[in-house]
């Protein structure tokens, strides 16, 4: 009827993107939440069939609940453990991400954080800075990266081109995860202690969430040893942070690469002050191109859902 408004079939929850805002607006009406009066979702929450979120901003159990006619989640982000995906499943609600387009940007940068580590090319770059490079040979030597052993926590997509990266370093490459895969050319490690222990850089690139909360904890540290390297580019809740700083500031660990922390944004002093630490600030997908695509990738699992019924890529419940 004419005057009648348009029902709100998508609900965005916060900013995505310019590659994904301006589309989800144009093409489908979509709803911007951040910008509606607090008693709108009251008024409106029966019209809503697809949410478009990001892993930041999440859909937890309680919004899930209040949506009836909820049928998709869309996703910004390789990471689901801001969404209730239990919830969401037991409804019948389909949830995607965005896999694959970010695998080797976040790859890229564990390598990058790998070889700062190992290489203090930020300690390097600062006693150069400072003036304190005077004469040949003063700086500190450095450890090797080609040739050695690398663990890693979670062969997923990420894990794999993490790897990948591994075997053109000459480096034997281990792994471990819920269960063996039969399709990796690596050895799999069913204790992640027993893993660290072998490794000499552990990179971790698992899932977050309550199952991996704090897996790399104190006995793995004191596994991987004094001259270990232990590389985050997952979760910060996958690593006790208060276990990791002991570690660091005893020596019973050679050094980390950190992109993600505990209660980021922001990191604990003694991680910021530590010349064994290299840190980023959860950048792993953050280029120009792999952002694009990714909030494409979000316009378009709404788009075939919605013509579909069926999201192009769906998280496994």
């Amino acid at each position: 009827m004419p005057g009648e408004a348009r029902p709100a079939r998508v609900l965005q929850l916060g900013p995505i993107g310019p590659q994904a805002d301006g589309p989800l607006a144009d093409a489908f009406a979509a709803v911007r939440l951040w910008e509606q009066d607090p008693a709108w979702l009251d008024a409106h929450a029966a019209e809503v069939e697809v949410v478009a979120t990001t892993a930041r901003r999440g859909c937890d159990g309680a919004l899930i609940a209040r949506l009836p006619s909820l049928r998709a989640i869309c996703s910004w982000g390789v990471g689901y453990d801001t969404i209730d995906v239990a919830a969401a499943t037991a409804r019948g609600i389909q949830v995607s991400y965005t896999p694959d387009v970010l695998d080797d940007c976040v790859a890229d940068l564990a390598w990058t954080l790998l070889l700062a580590v190992a290489r203090q090319v930020v300690v390097a770059d600062r006693y150069v800075r400072d003036g304190r490079w005077t004469e040949l040979g003063g700086f500190p030597l450095s450890t090797r990266v080609s040739g050695k052993r690398l663990g890693i926590l979670g062969l997923g997509r990420i894990g794999r081109a993490i790897a990948l990266r591994g075997t053109g370093f000459a480096m034997q490459v281990r792994y471990h995860g819920r269960q063996a895969r039969p399709d990796a050319p690596y050895g799999f490690e069913p204790s992640l202690e027993e893993l660290a222990r072998w490794s000499d850089i552990l990179v971790v690139s698992c899932q977050g969430g309550p199952e991996t909360r704090h897996l790399v904890d104190a006995p793995v540290l004191e596994a991987l040893g004094p001259a270990g390297i232990l590389v985050n580019i997952a979760r910060g809740s996958v690593v006790d942070q208060d276990a990791l700083i002991r570690s660091l500031e005893t020596g019973r660990l050679g050094g980390a690469g950190l992109d993600v922390l505990e209660g980021e944004p922001g990191a604990p002093l003694a991680l910021r002050q530590s010349d064994r630490v290299v840190l980023t600030p959860h950048v792993g997908s953050a280029t120009a191109d792999t952002r694009a695509a990714m909030e494409t990738l979000v316009v378009d699992n709404v788009r075939a859902f919605l013509s579909t019924g069926r999201v192009l890529t769906p998280v496994a419940p």
